[in-house]
């Protein structure tokens, strides 16, 4: 087990931190937390730039837009100079490692057949759903069942009703954080992507798919050259920041670094498909819940998958970090049936750690990079994009919905699902204006 500079707090396995540590500063009191955190370990202080993403040994990382520093220090150092203690530093947490939500046993590795199956079972158990006694509710949540036509469009954009929105995400920034983008894929030829690569030596280029596939659900085109549309608002403007390697996985530090380059970008969305596993009973981090709260308040409303590891119905575990942290909006995957994902994680943990939205996250067909161009995947990665699809939709309805005025428009409009709890699925399914 490592080391944790906070009295009290929680303790991670071995192989799941970096050996860093978060400080998280009073906004009122940033220079004097640096001046003490510097005066105390000895690291000198560097700016978060265009080509800095990890500090060094004995240096202090700082993010001067998040009120956040990285230090590459000696534990032991940390804890015998008291810098938690120090004036004007809050917290001081070990930097975890995240990986990128794929779901067990993704829909991208079935046969057709075995999706077709699939998508059969779950027909027949609408049909009798909307036979049982209470036949009006059980409409009700049953209505969006996937059509055997996903010609036109995808069953997830019917369920969240994009495909009967006037609204496109125009003038709307939309940044996605994770494994980058293929910027050479034909269905965004004309498309402008701001991109930026917070992984060292690697290019935003996207070497494992899971980005690519994410940013097409959120923003892929109206209409696809080939097979059906699959992108919530397909005007929006794509950020591409590369949080996570080819490999699927990235510190704490390159996403913090990708949720401060989306706050200076004034994107009004940070999706992030991304986390680390919790424990019943662990508590959110207070670094990242600061840093969310911190970007609502600038505008920039984050959200994040609920995690992919439970297995339902034996056993159902916690939101993951960073989606449970309260001021970041954690969210759950559906099948086309209205069903929980049987690897959709739990609002399970009484500190924070509650599911606040549900979406699609089964089967869903998007972008992949070349030459594969497209694929079905599960997870609430793929349910989380949805959601920053449908935020972008509603930012261009409400053109004053920022932050936590944006979060309430989302769940405040989202269609209950009366027959499920709402600590799996929160306020329920989200709906485009």
């Amino acid at each position: 087990m490592e080391f944790s500079a906070n009295e009290g707090a929680e303790v991670y396995p071995a192989g799941t931190t970096t050996g860093r540590y978060l400080v998280l500063f009073e906004e009122a009191a940033v220079e004097a937390g640096i001046a003490a955190l510097i005066d105390a370990t000895g690291a000198r202080r560097v700016a978060a730039t265009d080509d800095v993403t990890e500090p060094e040994p004995n240096e202090a990382l700082f993010f001067e837009q998040l009120g956040v520093a990285v230090v590459d220090t000696n534990p032991l150092q940390m804890r015998q100079a008291g810098v938690e203690a120090a004036e004007g530093i809050i917290a001081v947490e070990p930097e975890r490692i995240n990986e990128a939500f794929h779901g067990s046993g993704t829909a991208g590795d079935m046969t057709a057949t075995a999706r077709s199956a699939e998508y059969l079972q779950g027909y027949r158990e609408a049909v009798l759903h909307l036979t049982a006694p209470a036949v009006g509710e059980l409409a009700e949540e049953a209505a969006f069942v996937a059509a055997a036509d996903e010609s036109q469009a995808t069953w997830g954009l019917q369920a969240v009703r994009a495909v009967n929105s006037s609204f496109s995400g125009k003038g709307i920034r939309v940044a996605v954080l994770d494994t980058g983008c293929d910027l050479k894929h034909p269905d965004f030829a004309g498309r402008a992507i701001t991109s930026r690569s917070f992984v060292p030596g690697e290019s935003v280029q996207d070497g494992n798919g899971h980005g690519t596939h994410c940013i097409g659900t959120a923003m892929g085109p109206q209409t696809a050259p080939t097979g059906p549309r699959y992108g919530v608002a397909y005007d929006a403007e794509i950020y591409a920041g590369k949080v996570l390697s080819n490999g699927g996985s990235g510190s704490d530090s390159q996403i913090l670094g990708g949720i401060e380059w989306a706050i200076r970008n004034k994107c009004a969305i940070a999706s992030m498909s991304l986390g680390a596993r919790t424990s019943p009973g662990q508590s959110f981090s207070r670094v990242f819940e600061a840093v969310a709260a911190r970007a609502q308040k600038a505008g920039t409303l984050i959200v994040a998958a609920a995690g992919n590891d439970s297995s339902r119905p034996s056993s159902s575990v916690p939101v993951s970090h960073p989606a449970n942290c309260p001021s970041i909006m954690a969210v759950a995957a559906l099948d086309s049936s209205s069903r929980v994902a049987r690897f959709s994680n739990r609002g399970i943990n009484p500190l924070g750690g509650q599911i606040d939205i549900a979406a699609p996250g089964v089967d869903v067909y998007s972008s992949s990079p070349m030459p594969t161009r497209y694929r079905r995947l599960s997870g609430t990665s793929m349910a989380t994009p949805h959601v920053a699809g449908v935020a972008a939709l509603l930012a261009q309805a409400h053109p004053g919905a920022r932050g936590a005025s944006l979060w309430q428009l989302l769940t405040t409009r989202a269609r209950r699902l009366a027959l499920l709890s709402s600590a799996d699925v929160g306020a329920g399914l989200v709906q485009a204006p």
